[in-house]
């Protein structure tokens, strides 16, 4: 990675934070690191973790984006996106790797916007072209009700971790579970990198986990479910569960699916803030038709 940071085409390191749909923690510090070597911008999209469980600009981010239809409004029916600047890369010294900030802007009469508004600079040019250029707003509407579900988020975060730890723990026992892919438990992989970067050691509300059977096995449980609501977005109040391989990648060889994170075993569910023995009973009663 470090070798293809340093070319000179390469404009940022791109990660989630928490990685949809396996809950994958990424190592920010250590990325960050690599594309501040290399004068790279680091975005970090922290939609999944949200800044109750996350703070990627401590640990090196320099730039965070968040899709606040999910958790942060609270319901997923208000949609919307932000993006955070940290205000902490430095644009006038890679003038050639970023002219629009670093080099003067035709339609802005020459102004150079790192030399104009200095830790404002991406902020402004986002407002300023991103904006005019592109058109992208969001709906009064949906504004306030983003606004108004950040007001709960501590406590609905807290309630959708609890549950989804909760869940994973009873499917990694079950015996037509095949594996369960979730950071928050001592099995994972990632175990060590949420307890560094999630609060708590959070693993998040999303993960994804392989149902023994295969395709017909992951099809029948997503028909069998009565409380899950058979939905391909994630971070609703309400529990959902999707089985990538027989809709939106079906089309994919099983080669694809399978390099996607959708292969035929995997569904991933998004667990919301409903009462968790009732979860874990419609996944049981699922799973064993």
């Amino acid at each position: 990675m470090e070798e293809a940071l340093r070319d000179p085409s390469v404009r940022l390191l791109f990660v989630e934070s928490l990685a949809n749909p396996g809950g994958v923690v990424s190592d920010m510090r250590r990325l960050a690191d690599l594309a501040h070597a290399a004068g790279v911008v680091f975005v970090v999209d922290n939609t999944l973790a949200t800044p109750y469980i996350c703070r990627p600009i401590e640990h090196g981010a320099d730039i965070v984006c968040h899709s606040t239809t999910k958790f942060l409004s609270g319901q997923g029916n208000a949609l919307g996106g932000c993006v955070v600047d940290s205000g902490r890369f430095d644009f006038t010294k890679y003038p050639d790797k970023y002219p629009s900030l670093a080099k003067p802007e035709p339609g802005y009469h020459g102004l150079v916007f790192a030399e104009t508004f200095g830790d404002l600079a991406f902020t402004m040019f986002s407002h300023a072209v991103g904006l005019r250029d592109l058109g992208a707003t969001m709906a009064p509407q949906h504004a306030y009700l983003t606004i108004n579900g950040c007001e709960t988020l501590p406590v609905r975060m807290e309630r959708h971790c609890e549950n989804a730890l909760a869940v994973a723990q009873f499917l990694e026992a079950h015996p037509k579970v095949a594996w369960v892919s979730h950071a928050g438990l001592a099995s994972s992989p990632f175990n060590a990198l949420a307890k560094k970067y999630m609060r708590s050691g959070h693993g998040g509300a999303l993960f994804t986990f392989g149902v023994k059977g295969g395709f017909q096995a992951g099809v029948k449980v997503v028909e069998a479910v009565e409380l899950f609501s058979h939905l391909a977005n994630v971070g609703d109040s309400r529990s959902l569960i999707w089985h990538p391989a027989s809709p939106t990648h079906r089309q994919l060889t099983d080669e694809q699916r399978v390099a996607s994170g959708a292969g035929d075993d995997v569904l991933r569910l998004s667990i919301g803030l409903e009462t968790v023995a009732d979860l874990i009973a419609d996944l049981d009663f699922a799973l064993n038709q």
